[in-house]
């Protein structure tokens, strides 16, 4: 049920930011929502959307140097509907579509409704790095049928601490519980509608990434013999050291400046020398001679130190490409790839 606003004191940040949203015409929020971060908007749109009725002296006090205008208005009633049709004045149906669909979740409209459409080992993951104290109240809000499979596959210990505090526990407060709400949908469900809409080889590609040479080339061996097609997928999907040729000049050059130089010589020591020419060749001529000396004099280095060295300097390069710092040319003359 909707809350009712009926005590300004008891109003948040987030909750007269919204009120304030709800009270405008579509032209003028449209321009304060073009200048919001998507996650901004995500919250803004989840307090709108349970806001409930809102007293007219509430938005009055709120907004007392524009009284003439608000207090005309009347009462102000946040809706979900009324919140998807604000944000589809100001904002592409496919951006609301999203947010709205974080908001209701695939069945049911609350964060409670949407956990129960989680997988139980999927939720336990997740949980198992809570506290016990807020994994009982996540358990005490959802089913018992679900709650029980998931109580089920978490660590035997941490589930019998759960199991206490669930015996011992006392009706939650609503501030406990909005925290706990908020942290979930931020945190989890955010997370987890982003790794749904992944694509099975572009994930199967990021987690290849992240294995060490010879594991790699076992499983690669392996789904090259049941599926060469999702092989060549994953393989293409692959970013790896080698690939770091793709960068341009300035793009080598940001990247030089983020990794640390003694993780750098142990992942050129067991580099081609068209990567190791790569690099020598965008830095100074004293820092290249510098990088070669400290390479021939630490010897001899294991092949998984000079795999994580790489996977290091990898995920340096991924990072900066994803925040638009650098570009990593794709396959063709134009393309880019997108992490």
């Amino acid at each position: 049920m909707a809350r009712v606003k009926d005590n300004y004191r008891n109003l948040t940040g987030a909750d007269k930011a919204a009120i304030f949203m709800l009270s405008l015409e579509a032209e003028h929020s449209a321009v304060l929502l073009e200048n919001m971060e998507d996650e901004e908007i995500k919250e803004l749109s989840i307090t709108m959307s349970n806001l409930g009725d809102i007293d007219a002296s509430i938005v009055e006090r709120l907004f007392v140097e524009f009284a003439d205008q608000i207090s005309s208005t009347g009462s102000l009633v946040g809706t979900l509907d009324n919140t998807e049709r604000l944000l589809l004045g100001s904002l592409d149906k496919d951006k609301v579509d999203m947010i709205m669909e974080e908001i209701r979740g695939p069945a049911g409209r609350t964060m409670w409704d949407k956990l129960g459409n989680v997988n139980e080992q999927v939720l336990a993951n997740y949980l198992k790095n809570e506290y016990p104290q807020t994994v009982a109240v996540v358990l005490s809000k959802i089913k018992s049928d679900h709650a029980a499979r998931v109580l089920s596959v978490l660590p035997e210990n941490f589930a019998m601490e759960v199991i206490m505090r669930l015996l011992q526990m006392e009706t939650v407060q609503k501030e406990v519980l909005d925290g706990v709400e908020r942290t979930l949908r931020s945190e989890f469900m955010s997370n987890l509608s982003r790794t749904q809409r992944q694509d099975s080889h572009e994930q199967m590609a990021d987690i290849f990434n992240f294995l060490d040479r010879s594991t790699e080339s076992r499983f690669m061996g392996a789904l090259e013999e049941r599926s060469s097609d999702s092989a060549d997928r994953i393989k293409n999907l692959m970013f790896t050291f080698d690939d770091l040729t793709r960068i341009d000049q300035s793009g080598l050059q940001v990247l030089l400046r983020q990794v640390e130089k003694d993780q750098l010589a142990i992942a050129l020591k067991g580099a081609s020398d068209e990567i190791k020419d790569l690099f020598f060749q965008n830095m100074s001529e004293r820092a290249s001679k510098m990088m070669i000396e400290d390479m021939e004099a630490m010897g001899p280095v294991r092949v998984k130190e000079v795999d994580e060295a790489q996977s290091n300097v990898v995920n340096a390069a991924k990072k900066l490409a994803d925040s638009g710092e650098i570009v990593i040319a794709g396959g063709g003359e134009d393309d880019e790839l997108v992490f």
